[in-house]
């Protein structure tokens, strides 16, 4: 049996360039089912003084890009790659910013579960197509009971400091490692590949790891 190689993804499940940049990569891999890759996610938090039960997501932007006018302008190139991948994000339903430690707990948890990155996609569907608030704790534990995990368990858990400490760990090696924007994927644990890139890339690394391998 050919040995996976891993492809390490540095990302925040409240950024839409990690959910275009995460689908441009499935679209590749559902094309080549037996692709060599072995995926593994790690936190990474672009708002980490967020408050804890989020903030007004309009408020939030307004503030980061100077007004309403540099917030639309800011996202303009996300709608269209958005839209170039093929995917349904619902803006106007989005209502809050949330503190995303939780929702790096849970597909922590899910990665043990061997359920990651079923985990990753229902987090960025429900904030970002449904304009669910993915710092709710009643939220998250729907979300796991959602891809097979126990509810009650991560209900429990979110509401304990379980494994918070680690969360911000791994988010302050990879900020030491050099990654400074989401996503980041890091291949064979030496080659990093910054943003969302196209399908057509990842389609030339897997023809490239699979004829190396």
């Amino acid at each position: 049996m050919t040995e996976k190689t891993k492809i390490d993804i540095i990302s925040d499940p409240i950024c839409p360039w990690c959910y275009i940049g995460k689908t441009n990569l499935d679209r590749a891999l559902a094309e080549n089912p037996d692709h060599p890759f072995l995926i593994e996610w790690h936190p990474f938090q672009l708002n980490p003084e967020m408050p804890a039960d989020g903030m007004d997501r309009r408020a939030y932007l307004e503030g980061k890009f100077g007004g309403k006018e540099g917030a639309v302008r800011a996202y303009a190139p996300v709608v269209e790659h958005a839209k170039a991948a093929g995917l349904e994000i619902d803006f106007e339903a989005m209502k809050r910013t949330p503190n995303t430690i939780d929702a790096h707990r849970l597909i922590h948890w899910a990665g043990i579960e061997g359920c990651q990155t079923a985990a990753v996609s229902a987090l960025f569907k429900a904030y970002f197509e449904e304009g669910r608030d993915i710092g709710d704790t009643e939220v998250l534990a729907d979300i796991a009971d959602s891809i097979g995990m126990d509810a009650a368990v991560v209900g429990r858990l979110l509401k304990s400091d379980a494994d918070i400490e680690d969360i911000k760990a791994r988010d302050a090696h990879s900020r030491s490692m050099g990654v400074t924007s989401v996503p980041t994927f890091v291949v064979a644990g030496k080659h990093a590949v910054p943003g969302a890139q196209p399908a057509e890339l990842w389609r030339k690394v897997i023809e490239e790891v699979s004829t190396n391998s």
